[in-house]
């Protein structure tokens, strides 16, 4: 079976880290048929938009989508988040954000969490105006009873399917008590149909103090768009931060995975880029193609790179960015070492 991959590069070291996620897959005894499409600011400089029509396409015609990074910066007429547009023109509801220990000194052990998102709405369903001379700006938080239940059956969905045993609602209804309010009502409806499943809740301050005194009494957290954009970056900083961190953007008929980390125009072409991320979201995108074994084994050769410390200099290694790649390469058995040849 042939999986169609659409590659978006973006900006910074996007095309470098996405160009690595490519070497690795190409190498995988899989029949995978690429394309490729602009996103992002370099995009907009070339055809005036940071997601033209045709990437919206081509990522629908795809079985799977893998995003580098992107740039966007602010007050730039007729210039938008093109991942926040994306998300919302795919209808890509749910963004999952696994955190799991790493043999590294910047991981805390014992952690195992899934981070579920609403990924359209909330306070980033892009409904804002100036008002007062421009004295006052407001944005409208946008909670439907369909966004809310559609995300808590897939966090208690995703929980059946790992094996964990509770599902953590978070919300502000003590204070948000119309937009948490209706979450959580729904939360508690959905929990019914989940009977195996114990859901708790939480207040999301009460949420960011518990992932640093006890992360892991976390499986798997549930929230709205704005509150999960925001743990989900807290909780990566537990177990390697940004250069290890993917999340996937799945919805009902198309998946874009990519890396968390930003562009990082400062070290583009020099190397020094982490490709950890993007192997990681690579195998995020097999596991949601039906390809557990290849994922798996994917995974592990990177995690044994991380415990074997041959990383990019972020992570406390020498390797530079193609470097890395190639140990992946060999963990994975790809490629027989030089050493070994010679024996």
């Amino acid at each position: 079976m042939t999986h169609r991959i659409c590659l978006l590069p973006g900006d910074g070291i996007g095309p470098e880290v996405i160009a690595c996620a490519k070497d690795v897959l190409t190498a995988l005894p899989l029949e995978l048929d690429f394309t490729e499409c602009g996103i992002g600011f370099e995009e907009y400089q070339r055809s005036g938009s940071p997601l033209p029509d045709a990437t919206i396409q081509a990522i629908r015609d795809a079985d799977a989508a893998l995003l580098g990074a992107v740039t966007t910066p602010p007050n730039i007429p007729n210039y938008f988040s093109p991942v926040v547009r994306m998300r919302q023109s795919l209808d890509l509801f749910a963004n999952l954000r696994p955190n799991r220990s790493i043999q590294h000194p910047s991981s805390r052990t014992g952690i195992d969490m899934l981070i579920v998102r609403e990924n359209t709405e909330g306070l980033y369903a892009g409904i804002e105006r100036v008002e007062d001379d421009g004295n006052r700006a407001i944005t409208e938080r946008v909670i439907t009873r369909k966004g809310s239940e559609r995300i808590i059956r897939k966090a208690f969905d995703m929980a059946q399917q790992t094996g964990r045993k509770t599902v953590h609602v978070v919300h502000k209804a003590n204070v948000l008590r119309q937009t948490c309010g209706l979450f959580r009502t729904v939360a508690l409806e959905v929990a019914k149909d989940y009977p195996d499943l114990t859901m708790q809740e939480m207040l999301v301050d009460t949420c960011a103090m518990e992932l640093i005194r006890m992360p892991e009494q976390f499986e798997v957290i549930v929230t709205t768009n704005l509150f999960g954009d925001i743990l989900s970056d807290e909780a990566c900083m537990l177990v390697g931060g940004l250069g290890v961190a993917a999340s996937g953007n799945i919805g009902s008929d198309a998946a874009v995975f990519e890396p968390v980390h930003g562009s990082a125009p400062t070290i583009v072409g020099t190397g020094k880029a982490n490709p950890t991320a993007t192997f990681f979201a690579a195998a995020m995108m097999l596991d949601y193609l039906g390809e557990k074994e290849q994922s798996a084994k994917l995974r592990t050769a990177v995690e044994s790179c991380i415990s074997d410390g041959q990383v990019t200099p972020d992570l406390g290694g020498t390797l530079t960015t193609s470097e890395m790649t190639e140990k992946v390469k060999v963990k994975y058995g790809f490629i027989i070492p030089v050493a070994r040849q010679r024996q």
